[in-house]
């Protein structure tokens, strides 16, 4: 049966995809059933909320006997993985840049990394962790060629609007951002900021009222 198209909220995504992940380790231990109770510990809320956030995905639970993982995990997936395989370009191979590809690379089945961005000339038609670089000039040529959906971003700051503003005319979809400005346009593309920095000094600060 096919549900109904329904706006879900970020954080709800966010949540799911943590589920998601811990129903995985209860499946490779071969556990059958989670509770609510359980789930809402990872995102710090309550079973009313993870009860709310698994209505959209169809988890009927129920208080007795839980949630069965293993459909729960197909649940979810039919939610946030895609039929097709998602291509992703990947902008800046600078230290940051390699670290995510070698990361990212071959992890997943629903999205693969198929084109590496730089400006650096002498990275121009380089092999990096399986995948060709390029040079930045190019990126709406290959964006085009590879069908390219969603970018992630890792160059310097000073730099990320400009490309951003490069990105969105190509017509990508969503950009992840990992460089250290927040990114503001008109567009409607989808922007997510990882601000590394930011949580460095979060928990740094924690850490000194923890001592």
């Amino acid at each position: 049966m096919t549900r109904p198209q329904q706006t879900i909220s970020e954080k709800t995504i966010e949540r799911l995809s943590v589920y998601r992940r811990y129903l995985k380790e209860l499946q490779k231990q071969g556990k059958e059933r989670v509770y609510s109770h359980e789930l809402s510990k990872l995102v710090s809320g309550t079973p009313a909320q993870v009860r709310r956030d698994l209505m959209p995905v169809g988890g009927n639970g129920c208080s007795s006997k839980g949630y069965e993982v293993n459909l729960l995990i197909e649940e979810i997936a039919k939610l946030l993985d895609c039929n097709d395989k998602q291509n992703i370009a990947l902008i800046g191979a600078g230290n940051l840049g390699r670290a995510l590809l070698g990361y990212l690379s071959g992890s997943r089945d629903n999205y693969d990394i198929v084109a590496l961005f730089d400006n650096d000339p002498e990275k121009y038609g380089r092999v990096i962790c399986g995948k060709r670089c390029y040079c930045i000039d190019q990126l709406a040529e290959k964006i085009k060629e590879y069908k390219i959906t969603t970018a992630i971003l890792a160059v310097p700051g000073e730099a990320a609007e400009a490309t951003a503003e490069i990105l969105i005319g190509t017509g990508i979809k969503a950009i992840l951002n990992f460089a250290p400005k927040h990114i503001t346009t008109s567009s409607t593309v989808f922007i997510e900021t990882l601000d590394i920095t930011k949580a460095l000094e979060k928990a740094i600060y924690f850490s000194r009222k923890n001592t």
